[in-house]
């Protein structure tokens, strides 16, 4: 999976609340929700890149774009997740876990619920 620059997710986090499919009007309506005041030209320019890198496909409507998901929320993350892995971590998931661990961002409660996970099978992540 391509690899998103720094802003991109924000306007794919847009797409995805909005169903999965937006156009450029409710892109930057809901942008502008969030205090980001991008020009049109940034945001264009950035949803060219989307296009580009396959996260994203047009279909006009008129003389407008209408700008859908190639790839689902959940998609995104693992693919991010797994660039992550192996970028800082070479691949070993448990050194992430221990960082997490000792730096207090994995709570206890979220210790309990991966073991519980792992003990019963569920893998629906309930």
């Amino acid at each position: 999976m391509q690899q998103a620059s720094e802003y991109e997710p924000e306007l794919l986090k847009v797409i995805w609340n909005n169903g999965g499919t937006a156009l450029y009007a409710d892109i930057a309506g809901a942008l502008s929700d969030r205090g980001m005041e991008w020009t049109k030209n940034t945001i264009i320019t950035l949803l060219s890149r989307l296009v580009d890198k396959g996260l994203l496909k047009t279909n006009k409507i008129g003389h407008r774009n209408k700008y859908t998901a190639v790839v689902s929320l959940e998609q995104y993350q693992t693919g991010q997740t797994e660039s992550f892995l192996d970028k800082f971590y070479e691949g070993n998931a448990k050194g992430l876990v221990l960082s997490l661990l000792r730096k207090e961002l994995l709570s206890r409660e979220d210790y309990e619920d991966l073991k519980k996970y792992w003990q019963d099978g569920d893998r629906t992540g309930g």
